[in-house]
């Protein structure tokens, strides 16, 4: 399965605000991935917070990424971010290296 991290930047001053939003966007992938989780990095740098949405066994990376999208423009996160929201893709690596693709 697929393991989707998005990333973003905040000012630190406006944490508190951003804190709805972007449990609303969270929430809106929940339907498509097993496991959901909001975190921080632990101290702001110059006065700019990082935070992450983690979504893990996605099903749809696809229909996931499009509900994100229209879920950070509806649910008001979009204003607050300081630059564009980026996302990773990882995968579980398998226990056998002869698993491995390509």
């Amino acid at each position: 399965m697929h393991n989707l991290y998005v990333y973003y930047k905040l000012p630190q001053a406006r944490r508190a605000e951003a804190l709805a939003p972007a449990r609303r966007v969270l929430e809106a992938g929940r339907a498509w991935s097993a496991r959901v989780a909001l975190q921080a990095r632990p101290a702001a740098d110059n006065g700019v917070v990082t935070w992450m949405e983690i979504y893990e066994d996605v099903a749809d990376m696809p229909a996931l990424e499009a509900a994100l999208a229209e879920a950070v423009q509806a649910c008001g996160l979009a204003p607050l971010l300081l630059a564009p929201r980026r996302s990773e893709v990882f995968v579980d690596l398998p226990a056998d290296p002869a698993g491995w693709e390509g």
